[in-house]
C-alpha cells in the first residue's frame, strides 16, 4: 500500500497546492523502481483501485517496461461523467425514497462537475450517499471500506491519523478538479501490458458501464473484466 504525497504518513511530502496528477506519476515510479530494485525483479504487479486505477493507467502507459500487467479494481475512466452519473444517481435514490433534505442539498449544489474551494463538501453530498446506499444493499457481502479501522492501525501514529483525514479533505479539494478532463476512452486506447478491470457488479460509485464502453475500445495483449457479483465499489 501506499500513501500518495499528501495523504496520510506522506502528508509532508509535497505541499498540497503544488501536487498534479504529474506529481503522482513521478513518485509511482519512483516507487516502481524502489520495488523493483529491493526484490531484484525486473517488472512487478500493479494493482491500482478507485482513483489509483486511472494513476495505473497512466503509469503503464508511459512505464509499460516495468510492468507485467495492471489490475483496476473499480476502474475510472472519464471522471467529469463520472460525477454526473453520481449525481443523477443520488437524485433518483432520493427520489425514490421521498428523500427531501437530499434532493434539496442536490439541488442547492447544482450538477456536477464542480471547481474552486468546495469540491470536497458538494461532491461528498452525493458520494456518501451513493456509499450509504451500497452498504444497506443486501447483494453487496461487504461494503467495503472502514476509515475508522484504517486509521486506527498499528502503522500510523497520532499526526498520521490526522493527516489521514486532512489528507482526504485538502487533495481531494485541490487535485480532484485537475482530473475532470481525463477521458481513458480518448487518451489511453492502447496499452502493452495485459489488463484485467476488477468490477463490483452493484458499484453506483464508479459507473461499470464506462468500464464496459473502455473494454471495448482497449487495445492491450490481453484484456478481461472479472465480474465481482456480491461487491459495490471496492471489489
Amino acid at each position: 500500500g501506499w500513501d500518495q504525497p499528501g495523504s496520510g504518513k506522506s502528508y509532508y511530502a509535497a505541499p498540497i497546492g503544488e501536487i498534479t496528477a504529474e506529481t503522482y506519476i513521478q513518485d509511482g515510479y519512483a516507487l516502481t523502481a524502489y520495488l523493483k530494485e529491493r526484490f531484484g525483479q525486473e517488472k512487478i504487479f500493479l494493482v491500482g483501485e478507485s482513483w489509483g486505477s486511472a494513476l495505473g493507467i497512466f503509469l503503464i502507459d508511459r512505464y509499460h517496461e516495468s510492468y507485467h500487467a495492471f489490475i483496476g479494481a473499480a476502474q475510472m475512466i472519464d471522471f467529469a461523467q463520472t460525477e454526473r452519473l453520481d449525481y443523477t444517481k443520488a437524485m433518483e435514490i432520493a427520489k425514490g425514497k421521498n428523500d427531501e433534505t437530499m434532493l434539496k442539498r442536490l439541488a442547492a449544489n447544482g450538477v456536477p462537475p464542480y471547481y474552486g474551494k468546495d469540491v470536497t463538501w458538494k461532491s461528498a453530498v452525493y458520494l456518501n450517499y451513493l456509499t450509504a446506499t451500497m452498504a444497506q444493499n443486501p447483494a453487496i457481502h461487504n461494503p467495503g471500506y472502514n476509515t475508522f479501522r484504517d486509521i486506527g492501525s498499528s502503522e500510523y501514529g497520532l499526526l498520521d491519523k490526522i493527516n489521514y483525514v486532512r489528507g482526504i479533505i485538502n487533495t481531494y479539494n485541490h487535485v480532484y478538479q485537475q482530473l475532470y478532463q481525463i477521458d481513458l476512452r480518448k487518451d489511453h486506447t492502447r496499452l502493452n501490458v495485459p489488463v484485467y478491470f476488477f468490477e463490483g457488479r452493484h458499484d453506483v460509485n464508479a459507473p461499470p458501464v464506462l468500464v464496459e464502453e473502455y473494454f471495448t475500445l482497449l487495445d492491450a495483449p490481453t484484456k478481461e473484466i472479472v465480474w465481482f457479483e456480491h461487491s459495490g465499489h471496492s471489489p
